[in-house]
């Protein structure tokens, strides 16, 4: 797994025009190519009447499943420009597609180029990009009276904290940076003198900054 990537949030969609024509950018973060590929054809649905729903998405860690269509615009004017833009903005895991409703100007090869990577960028931002981060959970169980000392020093490191359950111990659920899970066990050992019950958990991504 990715120690970190930028995606987007969730979904989004904007319209530029162009010289009378409609680009309407939506874009949606996926993880596989099925969950794009039924994302583009839902896109197609619901803009049935427009001329070209052209598309791209890019999902892998190493990039592996990229794919891009022009849907009738001519060959490289309109997919691939779409893909670049992703590419360019440095995401994963994210399918665009770009409705035309077209307006009766013609554009030629360099405007709709210029016109489809409007549209991408368009619908990016409105899904907003974000960097995920990945954690992993460390549950720290310790008795009440190291409850505040605790609380105190996970604050003062900055560390993430993704809840506290209080049973007949306090357990906290710590989610340091993954590279740095080690040693914050580590850490965490001889803060509480070895008194605390530490159990590892799963690896998780979250949003970074927040």
């Amino acid at each position: 797994m990715l120690e970190r990537y930028s995606t987007i949030r969730g979904d989004g969609t904007a319209e530029v025009v162009i010289k009378k024509s409609r680009f309407i950018g939506h874009a949606k973060p996926v993880e596989t190519e099925e969950e794009a590929v039924a994302f583009i054809e839902e896109i197609k649905r619901l803009h049935r009447q427009a001329t070209h729903n052209c598309s791209a998405y890019l999902i892998g860690e190493r990039d592996q499943y990229q794919k891009a269509s022009d849907d009738g615009e001519p060959s490289g004017t309109a997919g691939k420009p779409i893909l670049e833009v992703i590419k360019n903005k440095g995401l994963k895991n994210v399918a665009v597609v770009v409705t035309r409703y077209f307006g009766g100007i013609m554009l030629g090869a360099g405007g709709l180029v210029r016109a489809y990577t409007d549209g991408a960028v368009a619908g990016i931002e409105a899904a907003g990009e974000i960097v995920r981060v990945l954690h992993r959970e460390v549950f720290v169980g310790v008795d009440y009276t190291w409850y505040g000392k605790l609380e105190n020093e996970l604050h003062g490191r900055g560390t993430r904290v993704g809840g506290t359950e209080f049973t007949d111990r306090v357990i906290v659920k710590c989610l340091p940076e993954e590279p740095d899970a080690e040693a914050f066990v580590a850490w965490m050992t001889d803060l509480t003198q070895g008194q605390a019950e530490i159990t590892l958990g799963e690896s998780v991504y979250y949003i970074e900054g927040e």
